[in-house]
């Protein structure tokens, strides 16, 4: 036998499988519930896609540029060692660069919440 029709055939009982539980599912699911929102039953109190202050976008922008200096300095503090002074001065520049980013958010009010 061929090994394309090998492959075919594997994936034609996979989507019979895959059809199966599907209609196995559809068979034992209960009726007559609401589909609703998942929160504990109790109605939402505002649309989901209501909009947020924009506020909370400069904030998160913060948030990820520390989260990307976690990321950035992890792998750093392993090989700061056997770098030397070279990656010291070049993890300063990088933590010099997110400074002047943070001092340039609170200048222009991103940390102002009243």
């Amino acid at each position: 036998m061929p090994s394309f029709a090998a492959v075919l055939s594997v994936l034609g009982l996979v989507a019979a499988l895959v059809a199966g539980v599907y209609a196995v599912s559809f068979a034992a699911a209960p009726r007559g519930f609401e589909s609703g929102p998942f929160l504990s039953g109790a109605r939402p109190a505002e649309h989901a896609v209501s909009r947020y202050h924009v506020r909370w976008y400069t904030a998160s922008m913060v948030f990820l540029a520390f989260d990307m200096e976690m990321v950035f300095m992890f792998p750093w503090a392993l090989v700061v060692a056997s770098t030397g002074v070279k990656a010291v001065v070049e993890m300063f520049a990088f933590l010099a660069l997110l400074l002047v980013g943070v001092l340039y958010a609170w200048r222009e009010g991103a940390f102002r919440w009243a």
